[in-house]
């Protein structure tokens, strides 16, 4: 996998003609001015699922400072995390948007294109790229909500320079329509093999990996559309989700460019030069949580305090000088912070894991949609949460028997089965924070206080969605459409608290 890394870096060149933002000088090319640029597939897959997991850049704005802290899995004292106190930055909020938009998307597109064609790859590849589109594209309207959807990415290959903005709703319906497409293209043969570094290009997991997506889409829209949920939920478990040890993650490498490396880690992984930016600590809420669960992931997830031998949680909202006055700790020192273990350059990045699915699947059975028992996935859930750190580091062992006790002390209520499925779904996706703000806003779970510290822009709420970029108003005449639709006027920091289409 290292040498194709390497391999992967040299292509790099040739894939940024498909991400620049002109197209002048292809004008002068003797080629088809709309015809896909034919470069190996199985390099642009591996490019492609590089580039949906990110950098640094949107690693640290929008998972870190904004979703992660939002959702006080980490607090801070420091001002320019603006999601632990709501404010605004235009850069931090649109950091996704821009960089998904101007790599991955037109990327996912022209080697669709490509395969459509019938000019290189086969039908599997196919396949596992409409899924791989949905990845891309289920994150960006999550977080946006009305986005370019249809017509982006195909500036060059249809010349469509000024793509209309979808509504979420057409763009759900339309995910999960290419979700079953895409899983019935992928046959035994063909496909990315070891260029594709979530599964090998096993196709077995891939249509796992498929359903299971479908099975998030659709339990997204429990609340604004039961009925259409329901029947996506019930295709998605009768297809057949993944299975213990098929999480959806990729691999990352200490290099050799940037691109190789964990974004989240290029932020935090203090034995790679970082500086830990912004010195996140866990949050209270978070460490309490666990503490009051006595959840063993407490110690796996956290490095106790340098002021303490025990754990200690920071409370979000505040700042160096209100922290002086907080009780529970004055110093940053006294808190807890991320273990060093799970956020290297080289850690996974996830995805899609068991975790969620049969958590999703307890879910499903609770409101009578799976007539599994509700019980049993949500025990699977919270052992393959637990089981899934393994994977970051040699020194983490998480033994069954503890396992075991945690499931006795924390049994299965079904009269708070909702609940307690949303606060361990909320626990078992740590890092992987877009995921978090989604089904956290979708269930209401857990039941998060709000920080309201001065001059917030959101009247001391949590934000529902990140902003758009603002400069794509002046370039995208469509823009100004989908905004009036989603009720979003011209204050951009008021679109923090208008929910996005599923949110009801």
């Amino acid at each position: 996998m290292k040498q194709l890394f390497r391999n992967i870096t040299l292509v790099a060149v040739a894939l940024m003609l498909t991400t620049t933002a002109c197209d002048d000088g292809f004008a002068e090319l003797n080629t088809n001015p709309n015809a896909a640029i034919e470069i190996n597939p199985n390099f642009q897959f591996s490019w492609i699922q590089l580039r949906t997991s990110g950098e640094r850049y949107e690693n640290w704005r929008a998972v870190l400072i904004y979703s992660s802290t939002m959702m006080q899995h980490l607090a801070t004292t420091c001002g320019y995390w603006s999601g632990d106190k709501y404010f605004y930055n235009a850069g931090y909020s649109s950091s996704l948007f821009d960089r998904q938009y101007t790599q991955a998307v037109k990327d996912i597109q022209d080697l669709i294109a490509t395969l459509e064609s019938g000019t290189a790859g086969d039908q599997t590849m196919l396949g596992m790229a409409r899924i791989w589109r949905t990845v891309i594209f289920h994150r960006l309207t999550d977080i946006y909500g009305d986005i370019p959807y249809s017509e982006a990415g195909k500036g060059f290959i249809e010349g469509i320079d000024f793509p209309v903005f979808d509504t979420q709703e057409f763009i759900y319906k339309d995910m999960l329509k290419e979700l079953e497409e895409g899983i019935a293209q992928i046959s035994d043969e063909g496909g990315f093999g070891s260029a594709d570094f979530l599964y090998g290009g096993d196709p077995a997991k891939w249509r796992r990996f498929g359903y299971s997506m479908m099975l998030r889409l659709g339990m997204r829209m429990s609340e604004v559309d039961p009925a259409e949920a329901q029947k996506w939920v019930e295709k998605a478990i009768q297809g057949g989700t993944l299975q213990a040890g098929e999480d959806a993650f990729i691999e990352h490498t200490n290099g050799p460019e940037g691109i190789n490396r964990n974004g989240i880690g290029e932020v935090l992984d203090l034995t790679n030069g970082s500086a830990g930016e912004g010195c996140p600590r866990l949050s209270a809420t978070f460490v309490n949580w666990m503490k009051d669960h006595n959840d063993p992931r407490l110690d796996i997830i956290g490095t106790l305090p340098v002021n303490g031998t025990e754990h200690n949680g920071m409370p979000n909202g505040l700042d160096t000088e209100t922290l002086l006055d907080n009780p529970t700790g004055t110093s940053a020192d006294d808190f807890s912070t991320v273990n060093q273990a799970i956020v290297k350059v080289s850690s996974p990045m996830m995805f899609l894991t068991v975790a969620e699915s049969e958590l999703l699947l307890a879910e499903a059975a609770v409101r009578g949609w799976h007539s599994g028992s509700a019980q049993q996935h949500y025990e699977n859930g919270i052992r393959a949460a637990m089981k899934n750190w393994e994977r970051f580091d040699a020194s983490i062992v998480v033994e069954d028997a503890v396992i075991d006790q945690y499931l006795a002390d924390n049994p299965f209520d079904e009269a708070n089965a909702m609940q307690q499925i949303g606060e361990q779904y909320w626990a078992a996706t740590f890092l992987n924070e877009y995921e978090t703000f989604s089904n956290w806003r979708r269930t209401g779970y857990p039941e998060l206080t709000p920080v309201d510290y001065p001059n917030n822009v959101t009247g001391g709420t949590i934000p529902v969605r990140l902003v758009l970029p603002q400069g794509e108003l002046g370039v995208n005449p469509n823009m100004q459409e989908a905004l009036n639709r989603q009720s979003l006027g011209t204050n951009f920091p008021d679109h923090f608290t208008v929910p996005v289409w599923w949110d009801k």
